[in-house]
């Protein structure tokens, strides 16, 4: 945000970075003002990068997948971190070779695979393909868990509804897909299979204790940057495009539930900006759950 001098005026750059031409008169108010107004705004957008920094570095500290502890004062700065745009339609290639066994270094369970950020279980027993498909997040919304606790049994079902409502869904010829976060399993250089372990065991026992079969994808990256994790809808596409049996998904009769709506008492909005962003439908667990 900057003012030259040149030839009988100014020249301005806006926040934009579009040059902004004021001409010389008797009175250079106006152009000291604008000079100000300019200040102005370069000095809060410097203000709102330190709050997003110092955001960024809560973050990358806390146990919590998708825990932000920021605050009231930095609630418009927190909403900022996590908004995003509208994604396009992304196109993923993937080919055998790119999936594996292992995830950076860690041992899969049977039936888990790693492809890029991702693991997911591609097909559980039992699993059709559709062009339905009622998708879930996990922690939150299907099983309540506690950010100070790991390990596979450390987790307890979030509604008492949740299998007879699963069931039913999966009856009525729907996929069941579970897209979670799971940033710890990154973050955890030095205890990376213990947080494998802990997500993927407690993923298995749900499904275990549901007895529905279920298709899941756990985001394992952190940061905005990450195709995969939510709200970017990387780990979609690749359900849609790649392990889907080539179904066009009806968006229609699709939906997605989750907990990260951006309410007051929410962690993020990451869950409802990822339905938006895909075009499902939204709903929150406490509201899908015990209707």
């Amino acid at each position: 945000m900057a003012a030259t001098a040149r030839g009988e005026g100014a020249e301005m750059v806006d926040e934009d970075g579009e040059s902004v031409r004021v001409e010389k008169s008797d009175d250079q108010e106006e152009i000291k003002k604008l000079v100000e107004e300019l200040g102005k705004v370069k000095d809060d957008d410097d203000a709102a990068a330190g709050e997003e920094q110092e955001i960024t570095e809560k973050r990358k500290h806390t146990d919590s997948d998708d825990v932000v502890d920021v605050g009231d004062k930095q609630g418009s700065s927190k909403k900022l971190l996590l908004s995003v745009s509208e994604d396009a339609k992304v196109e993923i290639v993937l080919v055998a070779s790119d999936i594996m066994d292992i995830y950076q270094g860690a041992t899969l369970l049977p039936k888990w695979k790693a492809f890029h950020t991702i693991i997911f279980l591609e097909k559980d027993d039992g699993l059709q393909d559709s062009t339905k498909i009622a998708a879930f997040d996990f922690d939150g919304c299907l099983a309540n868990t506690d950010v100070r606790k790991t390990g596979a049994d450390a987790w307890s079902l979030m509604y008492p509804s949740i299998p007879e409502k699963l069931q039913k869904l999966y009856n009525d010829g729907y996929k069941l897909v579970i897209f979670t976060n799971e940033s710890n399993i990154n973050r955890w250089k030095n205890k990376r299979q213990k947080a494998v372990d802990s997500k993927v065991g407690r993923l298995n026992n749900f499904i275990n204790l549901v007895k529905v079969p279920i298709q899941v994808y756990i985001a394992c990256g952190f940061g905005p940057k990450d195709p995969y994790r939510k709200p970017k809808t990387g780990m979609w596409h690749v359900m849609e495009q790649h392990f889907n049996s080539g179904i066009s998904v009806d968006m229609d009769q699709s939906f997605y539930v989750g907990d990260a709506a951006g309410r007051e008492q929410d962690h993020s909005d990451a869950d409802i900006k990822f339905a938006q962003s895909v075009g499902l439908k939204f709903y929150v667990p406490e509201e899908f759950f015990t209707i």
